[in-house]
């Protein structure tokens, strides 16, 4: 088979590379139209428990979706008629987002936020900003005293005053077109409003809210393309250095934005975008593109230097490489297709792409690559220059493959057993979700998280909110035993460790309970009466978000201080356990909706899927090399190595505070499904010199003296393409360059290193 394909190749070079020009020149027409894609349910696992709750309330208490915009006085306090002005600004553009759900914008200036209170003829009520509103002295007393009333202090005012918040709720899909709202167009237009209401007056704006997470998130991973040019020309350097040669540089570099071009336009004639949190998948498919590139181009050098011409070399170079490739690319998709597994559609949409990718490295890189390379002749010179780098290297590899005899072999398995220990140690330590306030994928600096903190210092709320809706039966509302339950679990979740504030439905009765009763703090209770209850329940109207139409239906807002994986996994808890202990046929708390129940939902799938895709990537690598090399002591070889730097990986996630989320569980089976690599190649050629007849020792020499600079190579290569994400303006790009860095640099010292010195003990000559 293989020699028939190699015939049918090499015999038709020139049609063959007319059919790779059309197919990329149609590819890159499709690529023209790709989008940026960004979707609020993309991020979240649909199919959980909470989401299933989120998703049946979404339409009637909202979701987590919300945006806040905080105007801030620079000095003073907020009762000015300069920052009421900039407050209306603020009001009226928000109303007007795209996308926003009118109904449910909120601040002191709309007439949907009201205050309500006992007067001598009954019941009173008004907007707070009265009809008849004068800016003097007098008039805003009295809005003090209505924002007093409405108990708007710590929620849409400052908890001192000095300024207010404007809230809005927006829906995924626009409302008049239908199409799928564009979070990113959302973004810039909040950056515009807080532009322009700074630019009019003596106050501060900080915006906050999922829209304008996914704006930040997407103008970094723009920026991130400037990265990726810095990386080809460390790419470039590396493998001219390698080859001297232009001619062996050029095509490895063309074939890999070949097949970036490819999963690019496959990506857009499948009817997919790019999501701000995939973007850096084409340029790991590069990195990778160029290490299988590098392997194809070591073995066509070191035929020509033995003096092969150049499509002999390139022949010789394909039969050698089909299958290792072939297996090796196999495995790195088993790392990406496997992490589609997670419930998460950016995660099946990351590995997509990713699959995409590596389906067109196999044609461009072992098939176009060798028919380019097959018109690469070299003079005499070029190959004693050739020979002569060659002798310069033999003696470092005489020495590498010491590791290859048993003595030193035990000093190197000794070494890496006590760095097993080490990881299993810290590796344990690695928690699920977010390690540090504020937006993870964001630096610490980054204008929204500044944002964030400056919100939470001023006010009882923020955009970390977790809602839990207590179902009950029609006119739950008023019915005592109901209320009281509902009543306890607030007081219960108050005094959970994390939890700035909880507003419900039983808190706000209690309230308008005393307010019949001239305010008295003895009369902050739950009245038995049913008709008195009646009384407490009605003035609260189901815009609130406390209830529905029928009373069967009222959401509890929990305000965290954070979202830290400990916190959210603490309250969490905290309702599950008084849910257990107060379940009745008449009420329940099923979790959850807003941004924290979100996140619970998405850290426990995260949890939940972990394991399970390390297991299958392990179980796809392993059956890999048993078919490949039908040898249980080369696949423990290959897979010894890959595990000792797994545990590692975690064990250097738990030491840098990188947390277990969406973004960061691909990282460590891509790892593995990439890493394996190395072993592949190496014990590919291995067994060839096994099977003449050599000792292990020998045969590791000239298997390194062969691929070792191939090899070492093909590490740095994949280390450069993404290293420099480690200084990306994104956290999260930046901690996926560092993993995936030590991960591809420790994953090559172990095929090295450690598949000899296993070798030696477990491999017999053929």
């Amino acid at each position: 088979m293989t020699a028939w394909i190699e015939n049918l190749l090499f015999a038709r070079r020139r049609l063959v590379l007319a059919a790779f020009a059309l197919l990329t020149l149609a590819m890159g027409w499709q690529a023209a139209g790709l989008r940026v894609d960004a979707g609020f349910t993309k991020l979240v696992p649909v199919e959980h428990e909470y989401m299933k709750t989120f998703l049946q309330y979404r339409d009637e208490f909202g979701g987590a979706d919300r945006v806040l915009i905080a105007v801030m006085a620079r000095e003073g306090d907020m009762f000015t008629p300069g920052f009421l002005a900039a407050l209306r600004k603020a009001t009226d553009a928000t109303f007007f987002l795209p996308g926003v759900d009118r109904t449910q914008v909120y601040s002191i200036l709309t007439p949907n936020v009201r205050f309500v209170e006992v007067v001598e003829d009954g019941i009173a009520a008004g907007n707070v900003l009265p009809a008849d509103f004068r800016p003097t002295e007098a008039g805003f007393a009295r809005l003090r005293e209505n924002v007093v009333k409405a108990g708007l202090v710590g929620r849409l005012v400052a908890n001192d005053f000095t300024g207010a918040i404007v809230s809005a709720r927006l829906q995924e899909f626009h409302p008049d077109t239908g199409e799928r709202l564009d979070y990113i167009q959302v973004a810039h237009e909040l950056e515009r409003i807080r532009r322009e209401i700074v630019a009019g007056g003596d106050v501060d704006v900080h915006v906050i809210g999922f829209a304008k997470v996914v704006g930040d998130v997407a103008d970094g991973a723009v920026r991130v393309v400037a990265f990726f040019g810095i990386a080809f020309l460390v790419t470039a350097l590396f493998v001219w250095a390698y080859t001297s040669s232009i001619r062996l540089t050029a095509p490895p570099l063309a074939c890999s934005l070949i097949a970036v071009v490819w999963q690019l336009g496959g990506l857009a004639a499948l009817g997919y975008g790019v999501d701000p949190m995939s973007i850096l998948v084409p340029f790991l498919v590069f990195a990778i593109g160029v290490s299988h590139g590098v392997q194809m181009v070591s073995a066509v050098r070191a035929e020509v230097a033995r003096g092969a011409a150049g499509i002999d070399a390139a022949r010789a170079a394909f039969r050698g490489l089909l299958l290792p490739g072939a297996v090796a690319l196999a495995s790195d998709s088993v790392g990406f297709v496997t992490i589609s597994l997670i419930e998460v559609q950016v995660i099946k949409e990351i590995a997509v792409t990713a699959s995409l990718g590596v389906a067109a490295i196999i044609l461009t890189n072992l098939v176009l690559l060798p028919v380019l390379l097959s018109w690469f002749d070299a003079d005499d010179e070029r190959r004693r220059a050739f020979l002569e780098r060659d002798r310069r290297l033999r003696p470092l590899w005489s020495r590498v493959a010491r590791v290859a005899r048993r003595g030193p072999a035990v000093a190197v398995i000794g070494v890496a057993a006590v760095l097993l220990v080490a990881g299993a140690r810290f590796a344990p330590e690695v928690r699920v979700g977010d390690e540090h306030r504020g937006v993870p994928e964001l630096r610490a600096e980054s204008v929204y998280n500044r944002d964030s903190a400056a919100i939470a210092d001023r006010f009882d709320i923020g955009v970390d909110v977790l809602t839990v809706i207590s179902e009950t039966v029609k006119d739950g509302c008023v019915d005592y035993e109901t209320m009281r339950t509902l009543d306890d679990f607030e007081w219960h979740m108050r005094n959970v460790e994390g939890v700035q504030s909880v507003r419900g439905l039983a808190g706000v009765a209690r309230a308008i309970n005393a307010s019949w009763n001239e305010g008295s703090l003895k009369w902050r209770t739950l009245p038995r009466n049913r008709h008195m209850l009646v009384q407490s329940v009605a003035p609260v109207p189901t815009g609130s978000g406390l209830l529905n139409l029928d009373c069967s239906a009222m959401p509890v807002s929990v305000y965290t201080a954070d979202h830290k994986a400990e916190t959210i996994a603490r309250v969490v808890e905290a309702v599950k356990e008084f849910d257990r202990a107060n379940r009745n046929e008449r009420i329940a708390f099923r979790l959850a909706t807003g941004n924290v129940g979100v996140m619970a939902a998405t850290n426990e799938e995260v949890e939940a899927a972990q394991f399970p895709i390390l297991a299958y990537v392990y179980a796809a690598v392993i059956v890999l090399c048993l078919v490949s090399f039908r040898s249980v002591a080369a696949t423990v070889c290959i897979v010894v190595p890959l595990a000792v730097v797994s545990l590692l990986a975690y064990a250097l996630m738990a030491l840098l505070e990188i947390g277990l989320k969406v973004s960061t569980l691909p990282v460590v089976a891509l790892g593995v499904g990439i890493g394996v690599d190395y072993g592949i190649y190496i014990y590919g050629r291995l067994r060839i010199h096994l099977a003449q007849g050599l000792d292990f020792a020998e045969a590791y020499e000239r298997t390194l003296a062969g691929t070792g600079a191939g090899v070492v190579l093909t590490g740095l290569t994949l280390a450069a393409g993404v290293a420099t994400w480690i200084v990306a303006p994104l956290k999260f790009q930046a901690d996926m360059g560092t993993v995936l860095t030590f991960m591809f640099l420790v994953n090559m010292v172990g095929a090295v290193l450690l598949l000899p010195a296993l070798g030696a003990w477990l491999v017999r000559k053929a």
